[in-house]
């Protein structure tokens, strides 16, 4: 698969992307962990056929520590033992929030029960943001046709610095 365009090789598209990695930076000095937001992240990327997105955050994932068990079970972890009740909420939103058009409610009220009950006012704002980002994130690099494979764990964190 070739790459169709790269955004970040004219001036607009590079300050934009500049707008979207402060909006990340925010996100990531929330008090969310670095865990949930890469969860997450990952959990977008698969449900939207996002190859860079899933290489990218399945690596952080790993280069932060996770055990290979838990990134690779991400798409299953409805069936799998190896999440918290706070991360299963926040993949329960993660995935309601991307499959929107999928369901006619949107993010549940049992789903958002959830993560009222695991997460502060604080963790929800940048939660739910994650949410949003990811799929904006992953819409911009599937149109493009942004290979996966090639991402260098740590590399969205000098660019958020």
């Amino acid at each position: 698969m070739e790459p169709r365009f790269s955004l970040n090789d004219n001036a607009l598209g590079a300050r934009i992307g500049q707008l979207f990695g402060r909006t990340s930076a925010a996100i990531v000095g929330s008090a969310l962990s670095k865990t949930i937001v890469e969860l997450v992240s990952l959990r977008a990327s698969q449900i939207n056929g996002c190859g860079f997105c899933a290489d990218a955050h399945s690596k952080d994932l790993a280069a932060t520590g996770e055990p290979p068990v838990r990134v690779n079970l991400v798409a299953t972890w409805r069936e799998s033992t190896v999440f918290t009740d706070a991360e299963r909420a926040a993949l329960a939103l993660a995935e309601e929030g991307t499959r929107m058009a999928d369901a006619s409610p949107g993010v549940s009220d049992e789903t958002w029960a959830q993560v009222r009950a695991h997460f502060d006012d604080d963790q929800i704002t940048a939660l739910v943001y994650v949410v949003a980002m990811i799929n904006a994130a992953n819409r911009l690099l599937v149109i493009t046709r942004t290979p996966g494979g090639s991402y260098v764990p740590g590399t969205f964190d000098a660019v958020r610095s």
